[in-house]
């Protein structure tokens, strides 16, 4: 089983490794750098994705996938301004990164975003994940990267972007990866804290969020989070016009000691010794790594 998610993790890693040049931007400026020697050095904290809240869809469908290799169901999240619900998955081992599953509440927008999404989403009749053999990691692969509906057009996505950006990016990207995380904890000394690791990011002409501050900390200091503002990319959309839309990004987190921990020194620590679990205060910024208030600043960016 474990063989079978590795496959499917590396599936959704290449594909989104093609899809964001900033992940090999960020890998490349560490290794030129010498904060790692190799790219297996780099732990993934974890990977997140959307769906929308729709009964064939969202969480209760995606999460099937990763609690069959063993993934355990953790922290529900209530995003109330976005619209959005959330949970947060365990790895079966700690070799694999965490999972952050959000969905839409598409119940909650208005009837106009509700029509509009629903004519995409009702072309699929029943759940999708119950039609895969989920042993077989190809078709687990090729089921989280290809079309679940139409091809959008332009208006449709324009008019819920104007509601929702999270609607308008599900619209178009699907269940892309949305991103991974790099743990800064487990980096050398003076990038192992989220501050020295944006000041080597800007250094490098990475463009970071900086909604809630470029610094995301949770109420008990334990959860430091940052991410690049998301790429855009080139969407052609059904009658061929094309825009440039936003695509995916990078994060980054730093999971400090429990302080009953305190007293062990660096090569002692495991997960287990740190902040474990995520923050909805710091979760509710890193969304907007997507957003247009976001993503127009990557127009001064080299």
């Amino acid at each position: 089983m474990h063989d079978t998610l590795k496959k499917v993790l590396d599936g959704l890693m290449q594909r989104y490794q093609q899809r964001v040049p900033d992940v090999e931007g960020v890998i490349e400026a560490m290794l030129k750098e010498g904060i790692i020697a190799a790219r297996d050095q780099i732990e993934n904290d974890h990977i997140a994705f959307r769906t929308m809240g729709v009964p064939q869809f969202g969480i209760q469908s995606f999460e099937k996938i990763f609690l069959h290799y063993g993934y355990r169901k953790q922290e529900r999240y209530n995003f109330q301004a976005k619209k959005l619900n959330a949970f947060w998955y365990a790895p079966p081992s700690p070799e694999f990164p965490r999972i952050f599953v959000s969905e839409l509440r598409v119940h909650e927008l208005s009837e106009v975003a509700q029509r509009i999404i629903h004519s995409y989403t009702d072309e699929v009749k029943t759940d999708p994940v119950d039609g895969l053999n989920l042993d077989n990691w190809e078709e687990v692969d090729a089921f989280l990267h290809k079309a679940l509906w139409r091809l959008p057009t332009l208006e449709d996505y324009e008019r819920l972007q104007q509601e929702s950006e999270y609607a308008a990016w599900v619209i178009y990207n699907r269940y892309y990866l949305n991103h991974f995380t790099v743990s800064i904890h487990s980096l050398p000394e003076g990038y192992d804290s989220i501050q020295g690791y944006n000041d080597f990011l800007e250094r490098n002409g990475f463009k970071l969020n900086d909604s809630g501050g470029k610094i995301k900390v949770s109420p008990d200091g334990l959860l430091l989070q940052s991410s690049t503002v998301a790429e855009m990319i080139e969407a052609e959309f059904a009658e061929g016009k094309k825009k440039m839309i936003s695509g995916s990004y990078v994060e980054f987190a730093e999971r400090r000691v429990l302080p009953a921990y305190s007293h062990l020194s660096k090569s002692e620590l495991k997960r287990e010794h740190r902040r474990e679990g995520f923050e909805a205060g710091n979760a509710d910024k890193i969304f907007e790594s997507t957003y247009t208030t976001q993503t127009q600043k990557r127009e001064v960016v080299k």
